[in-house]
């Protein structure tokens, strides 16, 4: 009709109508996509570098730069509530968290090992390295009502501060590390201004931890700590990103692949949270 038609007010319209038609459809498909039980939550990250020291420390921080930006572009808010700073560059770990509609079931597609592969800024000999960093995603739970923690299971120690955070950092012992000694899972925060503000935000993301745990335990009898978990290295990876001797990023689950790195660093992994979803849905 458009190409046979000669009533430019009726090609506006229905143009119009088009794009409101594939707006409607993207709406959809995402809720398609996103049903699961804790998409529409909140979320937490954490970035860890494998083995490597500098090189993968910098690969980790290079990975936080990129969701940093992925998260200015949606317009997601996002917290620090612990970071170690490398040795030399870069970052030992970092975990945030993230508010925004759909952040647990959009960034879930994250979870796994991301390799890189460049000529290292690091290497006076400009030889080409490979590294390795983890990423971990859990929802991040509001109702204390879903888990039941026991006082008696937990180790609170208090530690100062460090790296950047404002005027309260380096000043008193305001940090909170918290050990759940059943599973053995830690949490830290320091980000807060007291001791009390970073005890009730590691306790919120311990909870949500402890959640996930009993999640996994219900889908795999056999499951361990944190269920499959690999290691940080060679086979394991969910990603990887190439800036030599081509550029390539290939998602290895849904097999997507974008030949603009820089513009994936800079954030813009829409296509690949996208691609890994699909492929989920598919399987489903």
């Amino acid at each position: 009709m458009l190409e046979g038609g000669e009533d430019p007010d009726l090609s506006i319209e229905m143009e119009n109508d088009l794009k409101e038609a594939g707006r409607a459809l993207v709406v959809l498909e995402e809720k398609a996509m996103l049903g699961g039980k804790y998409d529409s939550y909140q979320a937490v990250m954490t970035i860890h570098p494998g083995a490597g020291g500098t090189e993968s420390a910098d690969w980790a921080e290079m990975l936080f730069r990129m969701y940093s930006r992925w998260m200015d572009k949606r317009s997601f808010s996002y917290r620090i509530t612990d970071r170690q700073p490398g040795d030399e560059a870069g970052i030992k770990s970092v975990t945030f968290t993230i508010s925004g509609r759909n952040a647990f079931g959009l960034l879930k597609s994250e979870k796994g090992v991301h390799r890189l592969v460049r000529i290292s800024p690091f290497d006076s000999s400009k030889r080409r390295h490979t590294s390795f960093a983890s990423v971990d995603i859990i929802p991040l739970i509001e109702d204390d009502t879903e888990i039941k923690i026991n006082k008696d299971d937990l180790r609170i120690e208090t530690y100062r501060s460090s790296g950047a955070g404002g005027q309260h950092v380096n000043v008193t012992d305001s940090a909170v590390r918290i050990t759940h000694i059943p599973t053995g899972a830690i949490v830290q925060c320091q980000d807060e201004r007291s001791q009390l503000l970073n005890r009730q935000t590691a306790m919120r993301i311990l909870g949500s931890k402890l959640l996930e745990l009993e999640e996994k335990r219900k889908q795999e009898e056999m499951n361990k700590l944190r269920g499959e978990k690999k290691d940080i290295g060679w086979g394991s990876q969910i990603r990887s990103y190439v800036m030599m001797p081509y550029q390539l990023v290939k998602d290895h689950r849904s097999l997507v692949e974008l030949g603009d790195i820089q513009s994936v660093l800079d954030g813009n992994i829409d296509p690949l949270i996208r691609g890994f979803l699909e492929k989920k849905l598919a399987r489903e």
